[in-house]
């Protein structure tokens, strides 16, 4: 990937995306494509072919999504399987109209089934049932990667597949029902700081394992893997460690400084057992993440104090 080629990431004011441009910035790539949402709707097929036909980028990091943490996708499937099949068709076949050298698809740990065996390696897939919570989700981010896998063994297109653990870091949605487990709880403890509340009540047993890339990181392995990766099979990008649910809400409680007390609603669903990623491919090819969990969570307070992200 040239330092002045034409590089377009789809979905760049989001978490990751913008984790993304902030990496190519770095790295000194000086043709880096964006558009906001209102500039450019991913799901309409018209407006996304017309920004290819004009920018013509030579690679595409496939950032864009709708995303939430188990309410959104519990109340809202119909949303996130339609919306995320739209962008995922709409970008594909763009880039393929447009004969783009390279483009990486990102997609999520969630695809993987509920009880796969852990920690969980990219054959995985398709061997069993999906968590119900976020199956829409999934399957749709399912549909993605066969989609390049079929553009590839058809058209010998070079599309690859990139599969990252639970994120976090600037930019986050900290929505207090739509946002993922570790914003979620990073804006609660901070109201609960602020308001003098005494205690927090969490969902589920805090006994779920989860493991947590900062989004700056997984940037850094979207990077390495347009210059090192060329396979038809996705590849995990993450930690190789993971922690309880519990010792995650511990470990934000004290980022944000809350003194009360933190206390667990057993009847609601905790999700997944566990989602913990096989990276060893990764780290085989010579990618390993470089921010701790302490100093990621640290970064993120210091962002959401700064009133950045989805609120």
């Amino acid at each position: 990937m040239e330092k002045n080629a034409r590089i377009f990431v789809a979905g760049s004011r989001g978490m990751v995306g913008s984790a993304i441009v902030r990496g190519l910035q770095k790295q000194g790539y000086e043709h880096v494509i964006t558009a906001t949402r209102t500039e450019l709707d991913l799901s309409d097929k018209l407006a996304v072919d017309a920004f290819f036909l004009t920018h013509q980028p030579e690679y595409v990091f496939l950032a864009a999504a709708k995303v939430g943490g188990i309410v959104a996708n519990n109340t809202q499937p119909a949303d996130f399987i339609v919306q995320n099949l739209a962008i995922q068709q709409n970008v594909i076949t763009a880039c393929f109209a447009n004969q783009v050298k390279k483009l990486l698809f990102l997609g999520s740990n969630c695809i993987y089934p509920k009880m796969a065996p852990q920690p969980i390696t990219e054959d995985s897939l398709l061997t069993g049932p999906l968590e119900p919570t976020n199956d829409a989700y999934a399957i749709a981010k399912i549909a993605g990667i066969k989609m390049c896998q079929a553009y590839r063994t058809q058209y010998g297109a070079n599309y690859i597949s990139a599969m990252p653990c639970n994120l976090y870091g600037p930019n986050d949605n900290y929505h207090p029902e739509h946002s993922h487990v570790l914003p979620g709880l990073l804006r609660r403890f901070h109201e609960a700081k602020v308001n003098n509340v005494s205690e927090v009540v969490v969902w589920g047993t805090g006994t779920p394992r989860r493991e947590f890339l900062y989004s700056d990181d997984l940037a850094d392995a979207c990077i390495f893997l347009m210059h090192h990766y060329n396979e038809p099979e996705p590849i995990n990008i993450g930690t190789g460690t993971d922690l309880t649910v519990k010792e995650l809400a511990e470990t934000i409680k004290a980022t944000v400084g809350y003194a009360g007390t933190l206390t667990w609603d057993t009847s609601r669903p905790d999700g997944t057992p566990r989602k913990l990623l096989d990276v060893s491919r990764l780290q085989t090819l010579g990618w390993t993440p470089s921010t701790s969990l302490a100093a990621g969570l640290a970064l993120t307070y210091a962002d959401f104090l700064a009133g950045n992200g989805r609120n």
